[in-house]
């Protein structure tokens, strides 16, 4: 098993496949003429499944992959093939844009659940927020998930004065389809412009929810990083990641490994492992996985902590979201 020095247990791999993407979300990947990674400096397939059959023999039960947008690598395929063969739950996060081309992909890689990030349901707000006119395009693969039987959850990124006006909107859409709405705290990275006046919170969110509906909290999973509620009379639910105003670190599982192959121990950590450049180095990197996660800090990645009001975002060290990985 692979712990650190506060006892947790971390049985729970994120791999970014990329950090390109076809949409252009500001709080995401904020320069339209980004500079994408070359595909040579990229952890390759079989490399990939190197590092994460050794995860896996060292205790990880669930692996994720993000990006990016992990669906735009011409050798997806290929990694869905690779990793469905682990005896692990495996998990995606994606835009929702090219799950139809991969439906039998996913489909033949085991995949249960798929997180789908869409912060409205308007049109000309979809179209402001991702600089592209695909929301359509969305709405119409979640209905395809739903059609085959996927469990999908919806990832909101909840910004005052942006998409707030929305969260209804979202809730309804519990009412009769079997989904579990997630609204995530609008976080700080580097380049996104954040300031903590947009953050909406899980009490502000709830208070909104509760206005219209009979809000009844869920007894928290082991590991949990949302608090999560459902409503009498509704197919599906809700949660909130509230990383800002009420983090949940204490219970964190979880290890990140960029496209480039560098392990971060925490979202918000300031220090990366090559774990690439060690395993074409010919190195053990059992030994780095290890040392990583001892180091890791017991909240935040030891940047930030308290009221988040007071955080100044200039001051953080850390990459822009895209560059790490959902």
């Amino acid at each position: 098993m692979i712990t650190d020095t506060f006892g947790r247990v971390h049985d729970y791999l994120r791999i970014s496949l990329t950090d390109n993407c076809n949409l252009r979300c500001f709080y995401c990947m904020p320069e339209e003429k980004y500079a994408f990674a070359p595909a040579a400096k990229l952890m390759q397939v079989d490399e990939i499944e190197t590092i994460a059959k050794l995860f896996v023999e060292h205790g990880v039960k669930k692996i994720r992959l993000t990006g990016g947008e992990p669906l735009v690598r011409k050798d997806a395929p290929k990694i869905l093939k690779s990793l469905g063969k682990l005896d692990i739950e495996l998990a995606i996060t994606t835009n929702g844009i090219r799950v139809d081309e991969m439906l039998n992909e996913l489909l033949e890689a085991n995949i249960k659940a798929i997180n789908i990030s869409l912060d409205t349901l308007q049109p000309e707000k979809f179209l402001k927020i991702t600089r592209r006119d695909l929301f359509h395009r969305v709405r119409n693969n979640i209905n395809l998930l739903l059609k085959h039987n996927i469990r999908v959850k919806i990832n909101v990124v909840v910004m005052k004065g942006l998409n707030d006006d929305e969260i209804l909107d979202f809730i309804a859409l519990t009412k009769h389809n079997n989904i579990e709405v997630r609204f995530i705290e609008f976080m700080p990275f580097s380049g996104n412009q954040w300031t903590s006046n947009q953050v909406f919170t899980l009490h502000e969110i709830l208070v909104k929810v509760s206005s219209k509906y009979d809000v009844i909290p869920v007894e928290p999973e082991p590991n949990d990083t949302s608090s999560r509620y459902i409503i009498d009379g509704h197919i599906g639910s809700f949660a909130v990641i509230s990383t800002m105003s009420q983090p949940f670190c204490d219970t964190c599982n979880r290890m990140r490994l960029t496209a480039d192959g560098k392990l971060k121990n925490c979202l918000f950590s300031r220090d990366e492992t090559d774990l690439l450049g060690a395993l074409r180095n010919g190195q053990d990197i059992l030994p780095l996985i290890e040392q990583t996660m001892k180091a890791k800090a017991k909240a935040l990645g030891g940047q930030f902590s308290g009221v988040f009001e007071n955080i100044d975002a200039s001051k953080l060290e850390n990459r822009s979201m895209i560059t790490i990985g959902g």
